[in-house]
């Protein structure tokens, strides 16, 4: 399977043109290098109450307080205070242990990221959703203005740097995010989400659908905005069409071309794409091959579509990121 940060920064160069730049990075950001762990940072700091007693509650201390590099976006004691009201906890003991554990190994990543060296593009948490047992969550931050993840959580203070790593502090917690979740979240997929949401559709379910877990997990081939409106080769959905706007695609062709970008109870990463035809929501299938040394689809129509990214990780689900929206049988 291939390294999804060496794939996207080829949809950097490529497709979907990332915008990348650095937080700001200036003196008062700034906390000078510490004996402290991770783990140690958090208990100095009242602040950070909550995370404390979570982190103890998940047996997750031991693991900041062990040697290792890690990247921790530390979620303050307002945040949580959110994150229960909104799913409905009366307090931090309510929250289900396991459910706890991968929350909080959400804001976890690999390696020692100073807010210098993150950019706009995906990263590979510590968390594991319902939908695999191998690929673990993934994490989408964007560097454009200041630092956003997920699209749910900004960095308020950057670079308390830690013995074992450095934290970061954010003002919301960052749930495990469904294929929804990361769709909102890109704003290269806008279109994309747009489409989903337009008020016509005869299937107002589609977005709680992806949204949730029944016939899950799911395999999304999701298209950029490029895949919807490039005026160059490949052209997009609108310009091959002749459509205006996407006010102006029918709604059985807008809907039917939706789901045949979805497949049902799969979580299918790069490294087991199938060659044999793939049967999407739709019920149509199209097939997926190797040829020209990458992974690309062919429609009912014929017509090409590149695979440009793979194994972005859902709760619920998997996307792989395509450059052409592909085309059922409209009949």
């Amino acid at each position: 399977m291939k390294n999804i940060s060496k794939i996207l920064k080829v949809m950097v160069l490529g497709a979907l043109t990332f915008s990348v730049s650095n937080c700001d990075d200036n003196d008062d950001n700034v906390v000078l290098p510490t004996t402290k762990t991770i783990a140690g940072i958090a208990s100095s700091s009242n602040d950070f109450s909550t995370l404390v007693s979570a982190l103890n509650k998940t047996g997750l201390t031991a693991t900041l307080n062990s040697s290792g590099n890690y990247t921790v976006f530390a979620p303050t004691n307002a945040a949580f205070d959110t994150f229960l009201m909104d799913n409905g906890f009366d307090s931090l003991n309510d929250v289900p242990v396991d459910l706890l554990k991968e929350v909080l190994l959400n804001h976890v990543v690999r390696g020692e990221l100073f807010s210098s060296q993150l950019s706009t593009t995906y990263v590979k948490t510590l968390a594991k959703g319902a939908a695999s047992s191998t690929n673990t969550l993934s994490l989408y931050v964007d560097t454009t203005s200041g630092v956003k993840l997920n699209g749910v959580a900004t960095v308020t203070k950057a670079n308390l740097d830690a013995s074992n790593g450095v934290v970061h502090v954010v003002d919301a917690v960052i749930g495990l995010p469904t294929i929804v979740t990361h769709a909102t979240a890109n704003p290269n997929f806008s279109i994309l989400v747009a489409a989903l949401t337009r008020t016509d559709q005869l299937d107002q379910n589609f977005v709680s659908t992806l949204a949730g877990t029944a016939n899950s997990p799911f395999t999304v081939f999701a298209p950029t905005n490029t895949a919807f409106s490039n005026t160059s080769t490949p052209l997009g959905l609108l310009q091959e069409f002749s459509w205006a706007t996407l006010n102006d695609v029918p709604e059985t062709v807008l809907e039917k071309t939706l789901k045949y970008h979805v497949v049902l109870n799969a979580n299918v990463l790069s490294n087991n794409l199938p060659t044999s035809p793939v049967t999407t929501y739709l019920g149509q299938t199209f097939t997926i091959s190797n040829t020209g040394g990458g992974p690309i689809i062919t429609d009912y129509n014929s017509r090409i579509s590149n695979i440009v990214a793979t194994d972005v990780q859902c709760s619920n689900g998997v996307i792989h990121v395509v450059n052409k929206v592909i085309v059922p049988n409209l009949n």
